[in-house]
């Protein structure tokens, strides 16, 4: 068990510090400072918008950016896998009733970053398959933009949202239908379990009760954004608005 600790904080250490420098490899070391960064992509995204020429720094960018997430998001997923071994680890030793109080306590722990892992996943994956639309609130941090964009640029920031919130649509009904089904399955095993299997009995209640409401949390977020993805450009003008 203290090695899937120790694996789990050095994953976490790597979650932080390398989605970064990995993903700048091969550019000189020109995005690996977020300020810099940040204030190249403002500037080219400004003449991509009011000249409607994308042009090459801007597409480095948003391939940097791309390959990122695919870090951070590869990184997620590691994360993930680790905490669900040391969940079980801690449920078998809370079932086997060895130090229950500490292991309800680890549990909750683990099961509270298992499912921020899991969102963080998820929008990694979201984040790579429209990068241009995760860098957008990058570009606005500053203040809005000057002018009116040409409208070929519109065209494709909203068509590029409109694939941003499709992804994120598909990922939480998956995940939807995942937790559903774990769900039901923890709730079966509680239906079997006897009075006198207690542990049992309130472990499963537990984690069947948070599958159920993480369900319903998910199945929010996907209709919210299945309802952008069908009409987005109505929340791409909020958004630079500022009341998005």
């Amino acid at each position: 068990m203290r090695r899937l600790i120790a694996l789990a904080a050095a994953l976490i250490a790597a979650f932080v510090l390398a989605p970064g420098p990995l993903a700048a490899i091969g550019s000189d070391g020109r995005y690996a400072d977020h300020g810099r960064f940040t204030a190249a992509l403002r500037q080219a995204f400004t003449g991509y918008w009011q000249t409607g020429d994308r042009g090459p720094d801007l597409d480095r960018m948003v391939d940097f950016w791309l390959r990122y997430h695919v870090v951070k998001g590869a990184v997620a997923a590691l994360i993930l896998a680790v905490l669900v071994a040391l969940g079980l680890r801690l449920a078998r030793s809370f079932l086997g009733g060895r130090h229950r109080v500490a292991g309800a306590a680890g549990l909750a722990g683990v099961t509270a970053l298992g499912l921020l892992a899991l969102v963080t996943v998820a929008a990694n994956i979201q984040g790579a398959v429209a990068p241009l639309s995760s860098l957008l609130p990058m570009v606005i941090e500053p203040g809005p933009l000057a002018g009116a964009p040409r409208p070929a640029v519109l065209s494709t920031l909203v068509t590029d949202f409109g694939r941003y919130h499709e992804a994120m649509a598909v990922i939480a009904a998956l995940a939807a239908i995942l937790l559903i089904c774990a769900g039901i399955a923890l709730w079966r095993r509680f239906a079997r379990t006897t009075a006198s299997e207690r542990p049992a009995r309130w472990l499963l209640g537990a984690l069947g009760t948070v599958a159920a409401f993480t369900a319903l949390a998910v199945l929010a977020v996907a209709v919210a954004n299945l309802t952008t993805a069908a009409d987005p450009a109505p929340a791409l003008q909020a958004f630079f608005n500022g009341s998005w």
